[in-house]
Parts: C-alpha cells; sequence; structure tokens
C-alpha cells in the first residue's frame, strides 16, 4: 500500500492497470488498497475522462495534537537521527520528527528544548547500512506485495557469496542491524539474512505466501538473540563484583536469577542455540563460569585459551 500511495501522490496519473505494473501487484489488490486508502481519509480522486486515479500531490496525513509528554518521546526517540547512521527508516523517523517539532506552538518548541538538554538517548553502536537502502527498501516492497526476492548473499559463517531465492517473510531490527527472516532456496528452510551483508538483491514475479503457522515468535523461540538452535539449559555463575549488575537486566524470557550467600549469582536459562550466548559470556572475562551446558563450557574454555594464547609473550 505504501508504494501504490507513493506513485498516486506523484501527481502524474495511472490506471489500474499501470498502478498495478508499477506496484508489482495484481490489479483486484490495487483496487483493495484504494479503498483502504479511501476509507482512512486518504483524498483519491478518479478522473472519468482520463480514467486515472491520483491524490493531489500537497495532500499530507492530518495533523495530530500531541501532549508535552508524547512529543518529547517522539522527539528523543527519532529526532537526533544524524547518530543513527544511514538506517532508512531511522532516517525517515528523524524527518517526521523535525517537521512534528517545527509545527509545534514556539512556547511548547522552548520548553520541550529545556526538558531535551537535560535528558541524553546513547544508543547502541549499529550497523549503519551504508549503500543498502535500496535493498531495505526493496525487501520492504517484497513484503508487501508477496513478491520473491533473488539475493546473493555474503555469508559471514561460510566465508563465501551464495545466491539464494528469497522469500520474505518478516523484517526485524534487533540491537544493531536489520535482518529479513524467510524461506530460502539455497537451504530449503526459513533463516535469518542480515540485510548489511546482502549484495545485491532483485524482486521477481513469481509470488508467495506467508504458512498460517509461521510467526516471528516461534521461528526464534528461546533464540538468545536471533539465531535459533536445539534447545539447552544453560547454568551460568557470576562473581560478586558482575552479579547484581547482571540479575538487574532482563537478558532472556526465561532466565531465573538466584544469589548464594556468598554474593555469586546463580543464572540459568533455556536457550536454543550456543552461538550467540557464548558471546556474551566471554565479555564477563574471569567473572563467570559456565556450569552447564558442557558443550557451552568447552566453547567458552576454548576461545579463552586462544584468547590467552595471545599474549604469551605478556
Amino acid at each position: 500500500m505504501l508504494q501504490l500511495l507513493q506513485t498516486l501522490q506523484s501527481g502524474t496519473g495511472q490506471d489500474a492497470e499501470h498502478l498495478a505494473d508499477a506496484c508489482g501487484v495484481s490489479r483486484r489488490t490495487v483496487f483493495r488498497d484504494l479503498e483502504s486508502l479511501k476509507r482512512a481519509g486518504v483524498p483519491v480522486a478518479f478522473d472519468t475522462d482520463g480514467r486515472r486515479y491520483r491524490i493531489d500531490s500537497d495532500h499530507f496525513l492530518p495533523p495530530t495534537n500531541l501532549t508535552v509528554n508524547e512529543a518529547l518521546a517522539v522527539l528523543l526517540l527519532a529526532a537526533d537521527s544524524e547518530h543513527l547512521g544511514s538506517d532508512p527508516l531511522r532516517r525517515a523517523a528523524g524527518d517526521a520528527a523535525a517537521k512534528i517539532e517545527a509545527s509545534l506552538p514556539e512556547s511548547m518548541r522552548e520548553r520541550l528544548a529545556e526538558i531535551r538538554a537535560g535528558v541524553t538517548l546513547k544508543p547502541e553502536a549499529t550497523n549503519p547500512l551504508t549503500g543498502k537502502d535500496e535493498v531495505y527498501r526493496l525487501l520492504l516492497r517484497a513484503n508487501e506485495v508477496r513478491r520473491r526476492v533473488e539475493v546473493r548473499y555474503d555469508c559471514q559463517t561460510e566465508y563465501e557469496q551464495y545466491a539464494t531465492t528469497l522469500d520474505p517473510y518478516h523484517l526485524l531490527f534487533h540491537r544493531r542491524s536489520w535482518y529479513v527472516i524467510g524461506m530460502s532456496s539455497h537451504h530449503k528452510e526459513v533463516r535469518t539474512f542480515n540485510v548489511g551483508r546482502i549484495v545485491s538483491a532483485e524482486m521477481l514475479k513469481t509470488e508467495f505466501r506467508i504458512p498460517r503457522t509461521f510467526s516471528v515468535a516461534s521461528y526464534l523461540g528461546n533464540a538468545w538473540r536471533i539465531m535459533p538452535g536445539p534447545e539447552f539449559a544453560v547454568h551460568l555463575r557470576f562473581e560478586p563484583l558482575v552479579a547484581k549488575n547482571v540479575s538487574e537486566v532482563l537478558w532472556h524470557a526465561t532466565q531465573q536469577c538466584d544469589f548464594a550467600p556468598d554474593g555469586t549469582l546463580d543464572f540459568r536459562a533455556t536457550v536454543a542455540g550456543l552461538s550467540e550466548i557464548v558471546w556474551w559470556v566471554l565479555g564477563y572475562g574471569d567473572q563467570v563460569e559456565v556450569l552447564a551446558p558442557m558443550r557451552l563450557r568447552k566453547m567458552v574454555a576454548e576461545r579463552t585459551r586462544r584468547a590467552a594464547g595471545r599474549y604469551h609473550d605478556v
């Protein structure tokens, strides 16, 4: 629908067939989306003589009355977009926040400026997706119109590039980057791909359907972050120096934290896959010990030995 709205707002006017071609959807989808736009209050006009649909180029979404707290939340979360790299969605949010701020009464802008001076949000380092704006937009459009995409992917774990036909079920932003989740012809199963590592992408004419049984929550399951795998009962013991800090954060939906009399913390969780949690454990260095499973204990021990070997001369 977003592509249709942008095409209509270009002001040139097109009939249903040309709109379908421009948006990569069927005529039936065009008519359905036109009705949805009308119900949403968008002034879609139909020229009976030219048999064309269009929207006035100066049409904007209706203004919204915001409270000080609402406006402050929007501005803090999105306005400082220059600090967030070239992530296209965040930059668009930053542009929107700037427009909202400009439309506010002067007295409200002054009050918000005073409040913002005392509040800072410092986001995590993110993948700026440099040069990947078009890939991101193509995936977003392909998801909307349910069209398959041919991608070439630079695989970090396999140390090679490969091509695959992808059904983009879902786009997910997690911690530092954008990911696309979908059925991969190369793997013959649902996989997660980092958008920043997609070398090229081309939308195909072939349509796809998202299975009724698919959901992001069920796909990720108990994954530590975004890479699901076999489930393990993880048991970690943290030293008193970091124990309270660890216990204050909800790291995983299944975690259980129990303090011992000596100040150490027993951290337990059921985790699907160990490839992601191993790096989190290593980040605590000598302040944590893996008690279970043995596979994770061996992974941490091996990486620790390798790291120590780099400093044998110290």
